[in-house]
């Protein structure tokens, strides 16, 4: 029995599964939306980011071409600007880094260790005080520092601590920072409490369990206490303005102010050099601690 094939020389093409060309049509809308997404991102990043490359190309420009080119391609390059803004204060810029320096490392170190035993007190310990004293830890979120800096300031004025770093530091070790205490309390109360019970087994104490078996499971929330805490010090300037008027107490952000005078001419090159250098420092930190900010804040409040 034979079978005779005809060629017709045409192709049939294979049918289609009916839902294949609403998942075609679907996916093609789908990626006009991403393309949309991003694009819509990266506009909105440039313009957050423009005041910023502004800057530090004004920065290289000479102080009369600053504002009459407001573009981001400079007509003329210069580098005056960074020596004279390091040496055109009472003293070079360096002393000014140097004293926020300081001052940020006595703030890491004290939120560190009084938020972090605060905070371990609040979630894992029983006292009677312990809803009052939380409650009023959390009420003080609510205080603008307005209202807190005349008796601070009345109250250092009388123990001479005025024009030192003590105002900015010592109440560090108190945890103050109610937002950091409560940053983690919430991490605390998401690790698991076996690990305290066969500590306590073993014959840990209170001491012992939270150094050798809480702290080293609060990486990233510490991480992320430190970050802002280097970031919001650094950039403070109304508290440090208040407590530090000499200028050899000054900090970077109180002595860029002084580039500016309302009744003279101001040195707006300047300012914008030594505003570009005071920034790096916060580009490192938050670049090197980005993963652990984000894991810090992520991981925050989950059980």
């Amino acid at each position: 029995m034979t079978t005779d094939v005809k060629n017709t020389g045409s192709v049939v093409a294979p049918r289609r599964a009916p839902g294949e060309s609403l998942r075609q049509g679907r996916r093609r809308r789908g990626g006009v939306r991403k393309v949309l997404q991003h694009a819509l991102l990266v506009v909105v990043g440039v313009l957050m980011i423009y005041p910023l490359l502004w800057m530090l190309v004004g920065s290289f420009k000479p102080n009369d071409l600053i504002f009459l080119s407001p573009g981001l391609i400079p007509e003329e390059i210069t580098l005056e600007h960074y020596t004279n803004g390091w040496n055109g204060l009472t003293y070079p810029f360096g002393r000014y880094i140097l004293n926020s320096a300081i001052i940020v490392l006595g703030a890491l170190i004290g939120n560190l260790v009084s938020c972090t035993t605060a905070a371990y007190a609040f979630a894992r310990l029983s006292f009677r005080a312990k809803p009052v004293l939380f409650s009023a830890m959390l009420l003080t979120l609510m205080l603008p520092i307005h209202v807190l800096i005349v008796p601070q300031y009345i109250m250092f004025t009388s123990i001479g601590w005025v024009n030192t770093f003590l105002p900015l530091i010592v109440p560090k070790f108190l945890a103050v920072d109610a937002f950091f205490v409560f940053l983690m309390v919430q991490f605390f109360r998401g690790i698991p409490r076996e690990l305290e019970e066969a500590a306590r087994i073993d014959g840990a104490g209170y001491w012992r369990t939270f150094l050798q078996v809480m702290l080293p499971l609060t990486v990233p929330a510490l991480a992320t206490t430190a970050i802002f805490t280097f970031i919001w010090t650094w950039s403070d300037f109304y508290t440090q303005l208040v407590f530090l008027t000499k200028p050899e107490t000054q900090t970077v952000s109180v002595a860029l102010r002084n580039f500016v005078d309302a009744t003279s001419e101001s040195n707006w090159g300047a300012l914008f050099a030594m505003s570009v250098v005071t920034l790096i420092p916060l580009f490192v930190v938050f670049l090197v601690g980005q993963r652990f900010l984000v894991k810090g804040i992520a991981t925050t409040g989950l059980k």
